[in-house]
């Protein structure tokens, strides 16, 4: 059977011989056709695609133009880069200065391994303000202070005198708003903008209105919220006392090309009017609430009577660093209805979901005018059925009864059929009760619940034999997604907060299965505005303040290293790495500073543990030299030779200082021996080399004392199914992964779990969220220890693809595949009685070096023929291996 399936590739690989490459996938700032960019010298990226052995690309030229036609014609270029001998699919624009409002075209012009040529199709990117005095809108709010609870409406009719070739509306705020022209909404995006250090970074976002625009008068119509910037809720994080709050407030310009090329923009200022609206109260942390009664039919189109509305106020901008928010914008990605219905009495239901989500429902009812309904989100219940809130708002401090967690309130107008959707927040559910005052009759399509995230594009995919396994990976997805709102959280219903210990644990993870380079990118911008003089960052980003005097230190605002790096590593692109170069290096320095025996006390340690916590000096100087580490690469590659020596210098420090504590060399034990103790030297690299295999088999015999079940917490979880996988012990490894008793990860998951959990302990007291992504590293480790799918730092990017397969006991098949730069990579096993056969397919325009498992007994076979070295290097192309 293998030979004839050798046979039949062999001869699909001749027939595609002849055929030419083509170059897909363009993108501009990791975006498709992005509009209102701010980036001077926008990074542009493609794709080869060749189904031929050995397909790479030798060559490339990008032509830029603001003539598509001229562009198609090969005219008109802006920019022509020429032609650059080199496989590079990431080029940074470097023509002259652009402009303003302008669109770009742009294609790729490639010759591939054998010199033939291919070009893309044309695509294009726009620009934006580029310079902020461009802006020419004024900051408009109504005269109400933070403390009044309606949200604002704001409208303005124009004349359109001309036919209209374009229109873009670009629209900055703090605060959040919905934008409609004519009465219908505008995009499909929830939330924006994105939350920012307000009062140092405000981001704009560009929609394209031509097709809502008409010849004629016109209504612009804007509803603002509150976010987080005038967060009226209060919990311990004193969200309600941060400097920058106020009444929220936006700048618009709406600029007009007409068909002649006369351009009109349409601002913001004393000519718009204000009134408050039916959003009777807003709060991203808590909910929302909407009366029905309040309503103004078609406050937001032309035929409007407005003259009861009043005149709006000028406002300061919220900062002076107004950018372009360009980043994969949150969406309702998916509808899903209730599982189940339970009516427990005459005014009260509980909707089953099925699973926990991230998102919002909407309620469709009707009933009496002033019948008010409670829509309480939750993610278990009471015995009794009715929604258990007191695992998610023990941190929640409301100072009376008007603002009930997690609990929209929509009262009704008495008018026929009525839909509730929250405009301006989000939760974390499984389930929702709602309560009328009045009895009212609901059936499960009353209610429809929406699943909101960042809207990332899906880059990876697992499947095993092991169904366990499996919803394990998409309950850690799941968890990702609800936990990506414009920058990565905690959980989606009690914090909402940007933990930065959380944010590294799951980066790999997250750039396994999903593209988030554009949310990264924006979040470490969050970093830079955040970050004192002095280095030291808070332990939440972005934040009001809070989190500079607990929760921070190297276990946890490591992130700040972590992850450039890592995006230099998955996406070969240095760009972020240097843009926080002296961040990182003003951080690393700082705990230098305050650790002058190169062992550093600060952090919080090992957070949740299952029984066992080392010391706090233990877990936090593994990730000061970490950090360590990654400076000196990260100088060297920049060429800081200096700024290199000195921390390579000091990585060498901080392992001696290390070791000689906490290393016993007669017995190869870490401090008492401790699952956490054994993993994270190992996976962080301190031990000497001479002793990994000694502390190896030690974690190994220790996680068997332990009867294969965890004994970690939040910092041991990422160590320790790497540290077995890359030193020998996979098997024990996925022993662990695979476990189904307490503790473990597969004991949630056959408890009912759709999402991960923030402790161990299902029966846990505190620190029980249903929703975390904390103990996420589970996620990354199955491409990683199963699949053996690694970046190569010496070719980031995945240009080269180190592969490392374990083809681990009583798991029958397993296959992963990542998206990466240059395309699919796939490495799938299978056992069939005691044979292995193992599929690798290396995209084109890369190479990949493979390690061969040594599995007991059976010799691996390529193409019929035996394989004698344990490392082979792979051109692109799809290969089979079997070990018989």
């Amino acid at each position: 059977m293998l030979k004839t399936t050798l046979a039949f590739c062999l001869l699909l690989q001749t027939a595609y011989a002849s055929s030419p490459a083509t170059v897909t996938g363009l993108q501009c700032e990791y975006l498709e056709r992005p509009l209102g960019l701010d980036a001077p010298t926008p990074r542009f990226t493609w794709r080869l695609q060749d189904v031929r052995p050995g397909a790479r690309q030798t060559a490339y030229r990008v032509l830029v133009a603001t003539d598509s036609v001229a562009l198609a014609q090969g005219r008109g270029a802006v920019w022509n880069s020429g032609v650059v001998k080199s496989g590079t699919t990431l080029v940074t624009y470097a023509g002259p200065t652009l402009q303003p409002f302008t669109r770009y075209y742009w294609r790729v012009e490639v010759k591939d391994h054998q010199k033939q040529p291919a070009s893309s199709p044309i695509t294009s990117f726009e620009t934006g303000m580029l310079d902020q005095r461009n802006w020419q809108g004024a900051w408009i709010a109504d005269a109400h202070d933070q403390h009044t609870r309606p949200a604002p409406y704001f409208r303005k009719v124009f004349e359109a005198k001309n036919s209209i070739k374009s229109a873009r509306a670009y629209v900055a705020a703090a605060g959040l708003y919905q934008l409609s022209v004519n009465g219908k909404r505008v995009g499909d995006h929830v939330m924006d903008p994105l939350y920012t250090r307000f009062d140092r970074r405000t981001l704009y976002v560009t929609y394209d209105i031509t097709r809502l625009l008409q010849t004629g008068q016109n209504a612009l119509g804007v509803l603002l919220g509150n976010g987080w910037y005038n967060l009226q809720s209060t919990a311990v994080w004193d969200f309600d006392k941060a400097p920058w709050r106020a009444r929220p407030t936006f700048c618009m310009d709406v600029r007009i090309t007409y068909t002649d090329g006369r351009v009109e923009t349409i601002s913001t200022g004393k000519d718009w009017k204000t009134a408050l609206s039916p959003v009777v109260f807003n709060s991203i942390y808590t909910a929302e609430h909407y009366d029905a009664r309040q309503e103004q039919p078609g406050w937001n189109t032309v035929a409007f009577n407005d003259k009861a509305w009043k005149e709006v106020i000028y406002r300061s901008a919220p900062s002076g660093n107004i950018v372009a928010q360009a980043v994969r914008p949150i969406r309702s990605t998916e509808e899903l209805p209730p599982k189940s219905v339970h009516r427990l009495n005459d005014t009260t239901y509980v909707f089953d979901l099925g699973r926990n989500i991230a998102g919002v429902s909407r309620l469709t009812v009707q009933g009496p005018a002033g019948t008010v309904i409670h829509l309480k989100h939750g993610e278990r219940l009471y015995p009794n059925g009715h929604v258990d809130l007191s695992n998610i708002d023990e941190h929640y401090r409301p100072t009376d009864k008007s603002d009930p967690f997690q609990t929209d309130i929509f009262i009704l107008s008495g008018k026929g059929r009525e839909s509730f959707m929250p405009r301006f927040n989000y939760k974390g559910f499984q389930y929702v009760e709602v309560t009328s005052s009045r009895p009212l009759t609901l059936t499960k399509e009353s209610l429809t619940s929406y699943f909101q995230h960042s809207d990332v594009p899906m880059a990876g995919h697992i499947a095993s034999a092991n169904p366990t396994l499996d919803k394990l990976w998409q309950a850690t997805n799941a968890s990702y997604l609800s936990n990506l709102f414009g920058y990565p959280t905690d959980c989606p219903q009690r914090e909402k907060n940007g933990w930065t210990g959380d944010s590294h644990i799951a980066l790999e993870t997250g750039l396994y299965s999903f593209d988030g380079i554009t949310v990264y990118e924006k979040w470490l911008a969050d970093y830079r505005d955040e970050q004192q003089p002095n280095g030291v960052l808070p332990s939440i980003v972005p934040t009001n303040g809070w989190g500079y005097e607990w929760g921070n230190g190297p276990d946890w605002t490591s992130s700040v290293v972590l992850i450039p790096w890592n995006i230099y590593l998955f996406y070969g692109d240095s760009k972020l790495l240097s843009d926080c170069y002296e961040n990182m290096r003003r951080y690393v320095d700082h705990i230098t500073e305050i650790s002058p025996t190169h062992l550093t006390t600060w952090g919080l340690g090992d957070w949740v543990p299952v029984t066992d916590k080392p010391p706090v000096e233990f877990t936090s100087t593994c990730y000061y030299y970490a950090d360590v580490a990654i400076m000196a690469k990260a100088a060297r590659l920049f060429g800081k030779t200096a700024d290199a020596a000195r921390y390579e210098a000091l990585a060498t420090a901080i392992q001696q200082a290390f070791n000689a504590k906490y290393l016993n060399p007669q017995t190869g034990l870490y401090g008492k021996g401790t699952q956490t103790e054994m993993s994270m030297p190992l996976y962080w690299h301190l031990v000497p080399e001479a002793a990994k295999g000694q502390v190896a088999a030690n974690l190994a015999k220790q996680v068997a004392t332990d009867n294969y079940h965890l004994n970690v917490g939040l910092l041991g979880q990422k160590a320790i199914l790497n540290a077995l996988s890359e030193n020998g012990y996979a098997d024990v490894a996925y022993r662990i992964a695979a476990q189904e008793t307490y503790p473990s990860w597969g004991w949630w998951i056959k408890n009912g779990a759709t999402t991960l959990y923030e402790n161990w302990n299902i029966q846990a007291k505190h620190d029980i969220s249903l929703n975390h992504i904390m103990f996420g590293e589970i996620g990354a480790w199955l491409y990683k220890g199963l699949g053996g799918i690694h970046p190569d730092p010496a070719q980031p990017g995945f240009r080269n693809v180190l592969l490392t397969p374990h083809f681990v006991p009583n798991l029958a098949h397993f296959e992963a595949s990542h998206e990466a730069p240059q395309g699919t990579i796939r490495s799938a096993w299978t056992r069939t009685g005691h044979a292995v056969q193992y599929t690798v397919t290396v995209p084109p325009n890369a190479t990949a070096t493979l390690r061969l498992p040594v599995v007991e007994g059976l010799q691996p076979y390529r193409e019929g023929r035996a394989v004698k070295s344990e490392e082979v290097e792979l051109v692109a192309g799809s290969y089979v291996f079997e070990w018989k």
